[in-house]
This record gives C-alpha cells, sequence and structure tokens, in this order.
C-alpha cells in the first residue's frame, strides 16, 4: 500500500489564492477527506490533521505563529480514516521533534499511540512517507537513526503510557490547585521504579505549562479531554511570568535535557540547572522540578576540593551558616515556591547521594485523603503539608 501523494504548495500565497489553489489541485481531498499536512519555512515546521484542508489553511494564515510560514505539503490517501491521520500525525511530530533540526510549534497534547483496523498495514506506509519527506528536505538522518537518539526519547511529544498519562494529570492538578491557592506553596513527590519514564513526565508537563501560558484566544481547541481542564483562561493568566526551573543531577542526561529545550519552542525559557546552578542563581523559582532526586547530595567529600567550597559557600549565602545537616535538597526548597522531586527512592549511586529517610523526613507525612497510592510501575506522588515561601 504506497499509493499516497504529497502535494506541495507555496504557503505564502494570500489566503483566497492558498484556498484556490487547494481546492483546484486537491479536489475532494481538500475540502472533505482525512489528510495530514506538515507547514514549514528553514527553521520551524507545525504538523496537523483535518478533514477540511482549504478551511485549516485559512486558520492558519490568521495566526501570528503560523503566518510567515512558506511551505505546505499535504499528505494524502484515499484509504485514509481519521484513526490513520492522528496516528501519522503523531508519528511525524515525534520524528521531527526526534531529529532536532526544526523548532516545532505543535502543542504536545493530542499526540496518539492508539489501535485501529489493519494499523500493521498502514503503518508499513508511513515509512515510505517519511522517505518521501527526506527526499523532499524534510528530515536529514535515517529512521532508524532517529528513533534511537536520546532527543527523540526525551523529547515532550510522546505518547505517554497510561501510568504515565495518571502521574501527568495528578500533578498538573497539584501545581494549578496551588496556583489558585494562598498561600501557593506545593511539596510533591513522584516516586517511580527505573524505566517507568519519570523524566518523561517532567518534561511533558513543563511543555504542556509552557503551551498553556503562551495559548490565546486563536489557538486550536484542546481535543486531549485527558488534560483539557487545565487549558482555561485563569490557569493560562496565573502561569504568565512565572520562572521555572528543571534540575538535573546528573550531566549527560542535562546536557540532552537542553538540547531538547533549545530547541522546543517555550521550553528554552525553562533554566536547566545542576544543584550547585539553583543555589548560586540570583533568581527565585515559582516551580522548580528535579529529575534524578535521589542524586541529590547531602554534606560529604565532593568529587573535587573547588566543590567543597562551593557547597559552603551555598549553605552560607541561603542559610546564613554550613551546618553539616544542610543537602542540596534544602537549597532547592529554599530557592523555589513549588518543588516537585521525581525520585527513585531506593537507588543510590554514590555515598554522598541522598538515602530514602531523607526524603521522609524532608516531608510532611501526607494528608488524610491526598495520598495516591498504585503499583509499583507508576510514578506515586502526594503533596506534603504547604509551607509558605521561602
Amino acid at each position: 500500500m504506497t499509493n499516497f501523494d504529497i502535494h506541495k504548495v507555496d504557503f505564502s500565497l494570500v489566503e483566497i489564492e492558498l484556498a484556490r489553489r487547494l481546492g483546484h489541485e486537491l479536489g475532494g481531498f481538500g475540502s472533505n477527506w482525512p489528510v495530514v499536512y506538515t507547514i514549514a519555512d528553514s527553521d520551524n515546521v507545525y504538523v496537523g490533521e483535518t478533514l477540511n484542508a482549504v478551511n485549516r489553511m485559512n486558520q492558519h494564515k490568521a495566526n501570528p505563529e503560523r503566518q510567515d510560514l512558506t511551505t505546505l505539503r499535504v499528505i494524502y490517501n484515499e484509504q485514509f480514516n481519521k484513526s490513520v491521520c492522528l496516528d501519522l500525525e503523531s508519528y511525524l511530530i515525534r520524528l521531527i521533534s526526534g531529529e532536532g533540526r526544526f523548532s516545532l510549534l505543535n502543542r504536545n497534547v493530542g499526540i496518539v499511540d492508539s489501535n485501529y483496523y489493519d494499523r500493521a498495514h498502514y503503518r508499513e506506509q508511513f515509512e515510505h512517507i517519511f522517505e518521501r519527506l527526506k527526499d523532499e528536505g524534510l528530515f536529514e538522518a535515517e529512521l532508524e537513526e532517529i528513533q534511537n537518539s536520546d532527543l527523540f526519547k526525551l523529547s515532550p511529544f510522546k505518547a505517554l503510557t497510561p501510568d504515565q498519562e495518571i502521574a501527568v494529570g495528578q500533578i498538573m492538578e497539584a501545581i494549578t490547585t496551588s496556583l489558585h491557592s494562598d498561600p501557593s506553596s506545593l511539596e510533591l513527590i513522584v516516586k517511580g521504579d527505573p524505566g517507568t519514564g519519570k523524566t518523561v513526565v517532567a518534561i511533558y508537563i513543563l511543555k504542556m505549562l509552557s503551551d498553556i501560558q503562551s495559548s490565546s484566544d486563536l489557538e486550536d481547541p484542546v481535543s486531549d479531554e485527558r488534560f483539557t481542564k487545565f487549558y482555561t483562561e485563569r490557569n493560562r493568566d496565573l502561569l504568565r511570568g512565572i520562572k521555572v526551573a528543571l534540575v538535573v543531577p546528573q550531566q549527560s542526561l542535562r546536557e540532552t535535557v537542553e538540547r531538547v529545550f533549545r530547541r522546543t519552542p517555550g521550553l528554552e525559557r525553562v533554566q536547566v540547572l545542576t544543584p550547585f546552578g539553583i543555589a548560586e542563581s540570583q533568581d527565585l523559582f515559582d516551580l522548580t522540578l528535579v529529575d534524578e532526586s535521589h542524586r541529590l547530595g547531602m554534606r560529604s567529600n565532593q568529587p573535587a576540593a573547588m566543590l567543597n567550597k562551593r557547597f559552603s559557600a551555598a549553605n552560607e549565602r541561603l542559610f546564613g551558616n554550613d551546618g553539616l545537616h544542610l543537602t542540596q535538597l534544602d537549597w532547592i526548597k529554599a530557592k523555589s515556591d513549588k518543588v516537585v522531586l521525581f525520585v527513585d527512592p531506593f537507588q543510590t549511586v554514590k555515598p554522598g547521594d541522598l538515602p530514602h529517610p531523607q526524603f521522609l523526613n524532608w516531608l510532611s507525612p501526607p494528608r488524610s485523603g491526598r495520598t495516591t497510592s498504585k503499583s509499583s510501575a507508576r510514578s506515586e506522588c502526594w503533596p506534603a503539608t504547604s509551607t509558605s515561601p521561602s
């Protein structure tokens, strides 16, 4: 099954001429058929699906973020249906984000990985579509190379597993609820075993918060029912202007996350920091997510003498003393109003890593009615007793 076609049109045409060209050249595929499309320039790309390409392009021309894109490609096939198009849209979004050549202008909600009739057969055609788009310059790397890359694995444009969906929903609920509260502090632990995708969940949440923050009345309606309730005008207003940080103790992972954020509109505003970096920052943060929190350190011999001096200096700066009980966890709590910790509580790598009891001592016991308990394969989160901002 390779009888698809890709129709290329100059998107810089005025609305009337663009509509005329699409209606004439696509025929019935332009106004009453499910299609997938990309709109791109040399730096940016948007991927979408629609039942009416002519009307949809007029909406994009009215959107300031997309109206200056230059090249439209419409992918169609007489055997496509809505499920196929949603799947192909998600497939292309993940690959474009994973290669990292373009800034992807999409939101990350709505990425699907749902089954449907004859999906394996259609999926074979997707690879041919990829190769055709690669020939036209939308991709450079080979398919396998993209899918094996760290950028692909850490992309915010992921189809979440059911357990990750639950975790994202609960964490977003806690964050948005705290935004509406006074005082608005939040302390949250997200517990998950290795391989449950804690880093993916953290990045997904940061992208969603950015999308809500920058949304406008001209944006597409959110079709993803799981998270629609978070896209409200009130949340948008409360999120605008907040300072957000992601603390990543592990250097190699941090460098990859920084690359992902540089190529994702909205995430470039998130500061990706080391534990020392947040302690030494001049900023106070409204929200800080901490990946691999079990890698945060307590007072011990640091790998280099200079780090011992920096540890003492951070304690003095933040607390006025260099108490031996102070840890990098205390630094983060002092620097941020809301803290979300992603942790595998029983995994430590170095003697100086925080042990599990340290997390339990740091947070007050869960409040009645606010505890969520799930299987070990799921992220487990509960809010601690709120405290006043530091």
